[in-house]
């Protein structure tokens, strides 16, 4: 069983938008405007689908990037900093 859980906001902003206000399981938090509330019903609904291929693409990432911190300290080309200026 899955234990997914979203958080879906829709309402009239301005100048004939709606702001969408969404937040997932994984914790992935965004807003947009739509000019149409079915429009707003699809980006939602679009959104909350993708939330499992979002996080893994998120996930990817994250070890893609470890990785190559390991290898830069490794090769020696990094000092202690995390200011990526070295």
């Amino acid at each position: 069983m899955s234990h997914n859980k979203y958080n879906i906001t829709i309402e009239y902003s301005h100048d004939n938008f709606y702001k969408v206000s969404l937040s997932d399981h994984n914790g992935a938090r965004n807003v947009v405007y739509e000019p149409s509330v079915d429009r707003a019903f699809d980006y939602a609904i679009n959104w909350c689908r993708e939330s499992d291929t979002r996080e893994e693409a998120r996930q990817t990432h994250a070890k893609a990037v470890k990785e190559m911190i390991t290898l830069d300290r490794q090769a020696g080309i990094t000092t202690s900093r995390r200011d990526s200026l070295d």
